[in-house]
Order: structure tokens, then sequence, then C-alpha cells
């Protein structure tokens, strides 16, 4: 596995040994060991895996009182996946990474607790799967505004499309209002 720094330090990318044959191909996921090597310190307590459309933006989403690290990856579709550091104290506060995930580059993202996390679907329908290192606590979920201008997101959307939105992340709040981390 080769893994990689983004513009934020935290925020890896990880790129497994694929290996192909005439019959098609394998990879490990997931190794506690070849994690923990990289930096990746996280016990897994959840599996999740979404099914979207193409044009759905999801996002962006984080969980306050209950931070959760999440290993990201896409297995089918094309996404332009965005983490956000909501970290007051980091040198990177209020910065965001973005990275095109699909089925055939097959490149995971490290998102460590602290960020908000999102995407939207370039090409779908789009299946998008993650560990999380922290349950799911629904009144600890919080969701920031996609299109929040201070973020300046630079979402790939077509020339006068609006993305595919759920009313949560229709009525997300802007970065001045959040609650942020430590």
């Amino acid at each position: 596995m080769k893994v990689h720094a983004s513009a934020i330090p935290d925020v890896l990318i990880l790129e497994p040994k694929v290996f192909h044959d005439e019959r098609g191909f394998f990879l490990e996921t997931w190794e506690r060991r070849n994690y923990e090597k990289a930096g990746i310190p996280a016990d897994f307590v959840q599996d999740n895996h979404s099914f979207s459309a193409e044009g759905v933006l999801r996002g962006l989403h984080y969980q306050i009182g209950h931070p959760q690290g999440k290993l990201v990856r896409v297995t089918a579709g094309e996404v332009f996946d965005v983490a956000v550091d909501l970290r007051r104290r980091s040198p990177t506060f209020g910065r965001w990474v973005s990275f095109n995930l699909n089925g055939d580059n097959k490149r995971q993202i490290w998102i460590p607790p602290g960020f908000a996390h999102g995407f939207y679907v370039i090409k779908g329908p789009a299946e998008f799967q993650y560990k999380c290192s922290e349950y799911y606590a629904p009144s600890q979920e919080r969701c920031l505004l996609w299109s929040d201008p201070a973020l300046e997101i630079d979402w790939p959307l077509p020339p006068g499309v609006r993305p595919s939105l759920s009313q949560k992340d229709s009525n997300g709040i802007h970065l001045a209002q959040a609650e942020v981390y430590w």
C-alpha cells in the first residue's frame, strides 16, 4: 500500500496493491497492521455503504460529541470527495481538501476525527463504502452548508445545475455558526 499526505497532512490518500489477472482483481481493503503502520490507529466500530444517483450531493456531515474518523472508498461510479478541517486549533482550520474516488482507481481516503465530510456523485450511480471509528450518534450529528461561501468549495457541478440534496443537507449551517472541535 502506498500512503500519501494530502494538502491537509492528517488526511491521507491510500493506494492499495491491486493484483490483476485475466479473471479480475484482488486487493485488501483493510488489514490492521498495515493501516497502523500508515498512521491510522482507528479501531473501526461500524461499516457503512451508500448508493447514490448521479448528481447527488451528501454532506457536509460530522458528529460533534462523538467525532468519527472515516476510511472511505468508492466501489462503483465516481465521486468528488471533500473533507473540511473543523479543528479550531489546527493551522488548516476551515480549509478543505478534495479527491476523485472511483471504482477504477480504488483509492481510499483516511479522514481523521475533527473533519466534516461530504461527496458529490460525478458519475453514477455510485457505491460509497466507509469504515467509522465511532458509532453513529444521531443527536450529535451536524451539517455544514455545502455551498457556504466562506468555504469556497469548488464542487464540479455542470453549469446551471444544482445538486440533488436531502432536506438535512439543504438546511446545513455556515461555518461561522457551526459547532467545531477543540
